[in-house]
């Protein structure tokens, strides 16, 4: 890679390490600053790859705060790639406000290709593939009601996430506003060992998970509205 002044956003594996590509771990290379939205899980990540580098730290809790700093760091000829813990920066993770911090001054960003977890969730899902809407994290409280009640019109596939302690209640939430008989697709720890796939209606997900606590990252993909 070359050494123009950048930001670059990195996707980083879901779960199996060997999913990261050649030129992600180039741009960790040769990157000037690497962010990261937990140093910690990173840097298990970098060691791995035999990459030694310091890591900063850059998440939600204080990217409204960092991002004039690293926008002038770029402006001084420095090269920064952006990691989050899994996946693609930016979405359903911190680097949106950083982005647009870049575009705003006119700075170049770069986006490799590489995982994300709703990709081949949607794909393996058995549903409509061929137009969908990604809502990842509904609101916990104030506004899902109304969200809710807006996508059980969505005649797209919709794919979110969901944290396992909420996967029961949404997919109730599904049938009382979606309908009992919605398709949908569950997609838990997704490219790791213990990867789960399982289709069927909202109401029978949400029967097998009530039997059996979930456990680790979850994907569900919906079908839209007839």
């Amino acid at each position: 890679m070359d050494n123009e002044a950048r930001l670059i956003l990195v996707p980083t594996p879901i779960g199996n390490l060997q999913d990261i590509t050649y030129r992600a771990v180039e741009a960790l290379k040769t990157a000037d600053i690497i962010l990261a939205e937990d140093t910690r899980v990173s840097s298990k990540l970098l060691k791995h790859l035999e990459i030694d580098k310091r890591l900063s730290a850059h998440h939600k809790f204080n990217e409204h705060k960092t991002a004039t700093s690293i926008v002038s760091k770029i402006e001084q000829g420095n090269v920064v790639a952006l990691i989050s813990d899994a996946g693609t920066p930016a979405i359903s993770d911190p680097g949106f406000l950083l982005v647009r911090a870049c575009v705003e001054k006119n700075i170049k960003v770069e986006c490799l290709p590489g995982p994300t977890a709703l990709i081949p969730a949607l794909a393996v899902s058995g549903l409509p593939t061929d137009k969908f809407v990604f809502e990842g994290f509904l609101p916990q409280k104030k506004g899902r009601q109304t969200r809710l009640k807006l996508l059980a019109e969505e005649p797209r596939t919709m794919i979110f996430y969901e944290s396992p302690y909420r996967l029961v209640k949404a997919l109730g939430q599904f049938a009382e506003y979606f309908g009992a008989n919605r398709k949908a697709c569950v997609c838990r720890e997704l490219s790791k060992m213990f990867e789960e796939v399982k289709r069927g209606t909202v109401t029978e997900l949400g029967e097998y998970y009530t039997e059996r606590q979930p456990k680790g990252e979850i994907v569900i993909v919906v079908e839209g509205k007839a």
